[in-house]
């Protein structure tokens, strides 16, 4: 049995007392028990005792460390190791748009984590296929690829590994017509890298698609005539990704998706480049560069980002004003609602161990995946 003590927060606020995880036996690795009495946020957070919070999730994880998803071999472990350094207990390998063989070959290579720890990373729950059901006209860093729905080259790839998010352009009809067929089978459908009209989002969400991929980038904008898919999340949607790299999308968009979207949850969108020095690197099958902070294809288009949760969760306090109990739940809880998972995103009794433990700066001093620590937290 492992037992920490500090301030932990719960989902209905912080405890000051102890959490245990199990170590062996039929328990191994998910949370026994937390004890302790009720303390304000204020308290918590001015405490030298250490801040437990959820591990983080994240959803939309190209690559770090110098590698990225769609090159195959150990590149998927390298990442989830270095992702985990820094909170991320659970995450999503996400592909970039790509011929089948290439994707093929991307979901091969992940097959063997999912499904299990990922020895010293964080946990993969599996894939999220970002296109190639996109629309050409909106690709963003996306290579061009984008192809219509074909249901069984995803049946395929479900095969290799499982596929659990999909983006896709609601205003290509074959992708519009499998959305329902999608949901009905157990795939969540988010919209993304979409030039589709505000009425084509409200359609999708209709018929089932529940998420927007990086809300803002890579989707038609909003204007108070043509809303836009930008406008249709805003109106409608319960869940929608977000990149709080304070470069991707402004502060103040950031602070009107708070206000419309419930459940607003933050992603990375991180690349090779995450972790890593200035110079060139990876994505897919181009090359993108990172200088000042951002990562950029040769013609200047953002690609991607070199965020981490970690600094996802500080910018959300730091540069937008929430406070803990919210910001944590937009790195962790909401990410797992999404997709189900109940024994993820929360700290209670019999939940899976995924923890970070941070000082009152929200620097990281620990991260447990499924109760098992990660060396050396926050080292690049």
């Amino acid at each position: 049995m492992t037992r920490l003590s500090g301030h932990i927060l719960t989902l209905d606020g912080f405890v000051a007392g102890d959490i245990e995880f199990a170590t062996a036996g039929p328990n191994r690795g998910r949370i026994t028990r937390i004890s302790g009495a009720p303390v304000s946020e204020p308290v918590a957070r001015n405490s030298i005792l250490p801040l437990i919070l959820p591990g983080f999730i994240d959803l939309h994880v190209h690559g770090g460390d110098g590698r990225d998803i769609m090159e195959g071999g150990d590149a998927a472990h390298k990442i989830a190791g270095l992702h985990a350094r820094n909170g991320t207990t659970a995450l999503l390998a996400t592909t970039m748009t790509a011929p089948a063989a290439d994707l093929r070959a991307a979901f091969a290579a992940v097959a063997p984590l999912c499904g299990g720890a990922g020895g010293g990373g964080a946990r993969v729950l599996g894939m999220h296929l970002e296109g190639p059901y996109i629309s050409p006209d909106m690709l963003g860093a996306q290579p061009d690829f984008a192809r219509a729905m074909e249901l069984e080259e995803l049946d395929r790839l479900n095969a290799l590994a499982p596929v659990r998010l999909i983006t896709l352009a609601p205003e290509i009809p074959a992708n519009m017509a499998a959305i329902e067929i999608l949901c009905a089978a157990g795939y969540r459908v988010q919209i993304g890298h979409s030039n589709g009209s505000y009425e084509d989002g409200i359609s999708a969400m209709g018929k089932g698609a529940s998420s927007f991929a990086h809300l803002f980038n890579a989707m038609s904008g909003m204007h108070h005539r043509q809303p836009g898919m930008v406008g249709a999340a805003l109106a409608g949607a319960r869940f929608a990704e977000i990149i709080p790299d304070l470069l991707r999308v402004h502060p103040g968009a950031i602070r009107v998706a708070l206000r419309a979207i419930p459940c607003l949850y933050c992603v990375t969108d991180s690349t090779a480049a995450a972790g890593m020095p200035d110079g060139e690197y990876r994505l897919g099958r181009h090359t993108v560069t990172k200088c000042l902070g951002g990562v950029r294809l040769a013609d200047g288009t953002l690609a991607g980002s070199t965020l981490t949760m970690i600094e996802a969760l500080q910018n959300l306090i730091g540069f937008l004003g929430l406070d803990l109990l919210d910001a944590s739940r937009r790195v962790s809880t909401y990410a797992a609602d999404f997709l189900g998972l109940s024994e993820r995103g929360r700290l209670v009794a019999g939940a899976w161990a995924d923890a970070v433990v941070l000082d009152r700066d929200l620097e990281l001093l620990d991260v447990f995946v499924e109760g098992v620590t990660i060396d050396h937290p926050h080292a690049g």
